[in-house]
């Protein structure tokens, strides 16, 4: 359950969800990821990347990190389980030298998603209006680019159309040069099930997606972000 899940964290003094806790809110929302289980040591990494299939990517878990790739915190390919354990313990190596104080709660284990179109999709909130949903390019483009829009959530069906449309990005959705073209009823119901699911929780205050990988058969959530308020 979500509230668990929320309960827990706010229980160990925290508002940040770590990216295996938000991989579980989400897929509780009907929103498909690309799945993350936590492993606290190597050989716990390597039985988990045997479980869900090579090739699998690892992610540091801490709540003191905000940039995991600018901190090798991102490991991504790894094929076999001695690739794991490399991975695994070079992470932790570079991880601490880059930032030594930081609390590191263990690594996230997936399988690799294919390459897709990469979108976000977050939400803040505006302290006049309240939550306020984005959608747009994502990856390293959101923050070059700055290509977003926004509506207000609640969402109607009229409204996620709109949205994924309003980008000046959009034709890059459609198919660019060959390139095969998103599924667009794939983003948008996604967009709704993202709304509903913020609706029936008000006590999430922020919430990244990015990137979503958009396919021409569906789209998932490859990474995850989510910030609850404090318990009261």
């Amino acid at each position: 359950m979500a509230s668990n899940v929320i309960e827990r964290a706010r229980g160990e003094g925290r508002v940040l969800l770590n990216e295996v806790e938000s991989k579980e809110l989400l897929e509780e929302a009907g929103i498909a990821t690309s799945g993350a289980k936590l492993a606290r040591t190597a050989d716990e990494a390597i039985a988990l990347a045997a479980a869900l299939g090579y090739p699998v990517v690892l992610k540091i878990l801490s709540a003191d990190i905000a940039h995991k790739s600018d901190v090798g915190g991102v490991a991504l390919g790894l094929a076999d389980g001695e690739a794991v354990r490399r991975g695994f313990d070079g992470m932790l190596r570079a991880v601490r030298a880059a930032q030594p104080d930081a609390r590191i709660d263990g690594v996230s284990v997936q399988r690799q998603a294919a390459a897709g179109v990469e979108v976000i999709i977050g939400m803040t909130k505006d302290p006049q209006f309240g939550p306020v949903l984005m959608f747009g390019l994502g990856g390293v483009l959101v923050e070059v680019l700055r290509d977003v829009a926004f509506r207000l959530v609640p969402l109607e069906p009229k409204d996620a159309r709109e949205l994924v449309r309003e980008i000046k990005g959009f034709p890059i959705l459609q198919g660019y040069r060959g390139a095969p073209p998103a599924d667009l009823a794939a983003l948008e119901a996604l967009i709704l099930k993202l709304s509903a699911f913020i609706e029936a929780h008000p006590e999430i205050d922020e919430l990244d997606l990015n990137p979503v990988f958009a396919y021409p058969d569906s789209a998932i959530a490859v990474d995850a972000r989510v910030i609850v308020s404090p318990a009261s």
